[in-house]
């Protein structure tokens, strides 16, 4: 598909600062050095694949954009001296900084050397280019070499825009027919946050977990390893003192069905008291899984996409957005635990926030990325109420709290 989804079109607007700026990124460790040549390799095939593209705007009222190749990109590069192990994050975090789905270049491949001899390599590409699945199958195929389909030409502009239009009217017609519900009501406002706001919005911390004791302990809780993921991210969340007892989560569902790379997902949510076990929520995922979140009162979705941006942008506004995200990326390719000759002691995927500024936090206050290779599961978290978790050891310091409750150790990045 070469036009823009609805998805697309939201992720772009974020990055126009309408919205939550959204960035996704892999991270690898080694324990040792790995050659640039090698990462160069990568850098080509990465450039001239599916992330190599850009927004290309149409002229014509209610075509959606399309996507238009684009081999320019930033150049690898590798930290002249090293850094503090201590500080991975921080440098990963600077890493998506400047990426322009529109005039693109929209990813970055950079690559950093350690205190302790070892390496670490980041791979940081817009939301509005890729989802956390589409980002896992560009670089297992940049590594291995193996190019990925391009997407496939579609209708003109006039034709897509004539489509456009009949599914926005006629759908619209329907629902104003059948009477268009009351919206829910929103969240209040969070509270303004002391300090500037230029000062740092987030807080990173990653941790690794044996698979077999993730799996030990959601089997002993009548779960599974997805609801127990829920689980530990609402608890931490009222450890941190938030105040309700019942949150919302969000939970992406990757509607892919067969490899591409895009943002091919939907949303669903559930509600979460604090009576909840890991055997409750089992039972509640699957029946969110059932009910997608979409539009309001049956109106097409695609009303967005035609309409102008800061319009479209308040139409959607918080869509998507819970108290608590949860994304299980699942299981990551075998592939990826080596970099060529390279084995990587550590694998990560997240979402990042660059740019987000005090004064603008989205409704949702700790998100978490649950990820599994080989033998180990690796929990991301990315806190967004500062003044709650007031720094990253105080996120790591949480985590833990919070798996020692459930008998589980966790090994800090």
């Amino acid at each position: 598909m070469d036009r823009l989804s609805v998805l697309d079109e939201i992720f772009l607007r974020s990055h126009r600062g309408m919205g939550t700026p959204i960035v996704l990124q892999g991270l690898w460790r080694t324990a040792e050095p790995v050659h640039p040549a090698l990462l160069w390799r990568v850098h080509r095939d990465l450039r001239t694949g599916p992330l190599g593209r850009r927004v290309a705007r149409s002229r014509v009222p209610g075509a959606r954009p399309r996507w238009q190749p684009n081999e320019s990109a930033y150049p690898f590069t590798m930290t002249p001296e090293p850094i503090p192990v201590a500080a991975i994050l921080d440098w990963a975090d600077r890493q998506g900084d400047e990426l322009n789905p529109e005039t693109g270049p929209g990813w970055r491949l950079t690559a950093a050397r350690l205190d302790d001899g070892g390496c670490v390599v980041a791979l940081t590409c817009s939301h509005a280019l890729a989802d956390g699945r589409a980002l896992v199958l560009a670089i297992d195929n940049a590594l291995a070499g193996i190019p990925l389909a391009a997407p496939v030409a579609g209708h003109s502009d006039w034709a897509d825009a004539r489509r456009m239009w009949a599914t926005v009217l006629g759908g619209t017609a329907r629902a104003l027919r059948h009477g268009i519900p009351q919206r829910p009501s929103s969240p209040p406002p969070r509270k303004a946050l002391s300090g500037s706001r230029t000062d740092a919005a987030t807080r990173s911390t990653v941790l690794e977990i044996p698979a077999r004791e993730w799996n030990r302990v959601a089997v002993a809780h009548g779960g599974t390893a997805n609801s127990l993921f829920v689980h530990l991210v609402a608890n931490m969340l009222w450890a941190s003192g938030f105040p309700g007892d019942t949150m919302a989560a969000s939970l992406p569902v990757d509607t892919r069905d067969e490899p591409r790379v895009d943002n091919d997902m939907s949303m669903t949510e559930v509600a979460i008291t604090r009576a909840d076990t890991p055997a409750s929520l089992r039972a509640k995922a699957r029946a969110a899984y059932e009910h997608r979140m979409t539009s309001p009162g049956g109106i097409p979705e695609e009303i967005l996409q035609v309409v102008p941006d800061r319009w479209a942008y308040r139409l959607a506004k918080g869509a998507g957005e819970r108290d608590i995200l949860c994304s299980n990326i699942g299981n990551l390719p075998e592939s990826l635990l080596s970099l060529g000759p390279h084995a990587c002691t550590g694998v990560a995927a997240r979402a990042i926030h660059p740019s987000l500024r005090r004064d603008a936090l989205p409704r949702t206050r700790l998100s978490g990325y649950l990820s599994r290779i080989a033998d180990t599961y690796t929990l991301s978290l990315v806190g967004l109420d500062p003044d709650a978790i007031g720094s990253a050891a105080a996120l790591t310091k949480l985590a833990e709290a919070t798996l020692a409750e459930l008998g589980l150790r966790a090994r800090p990045w």
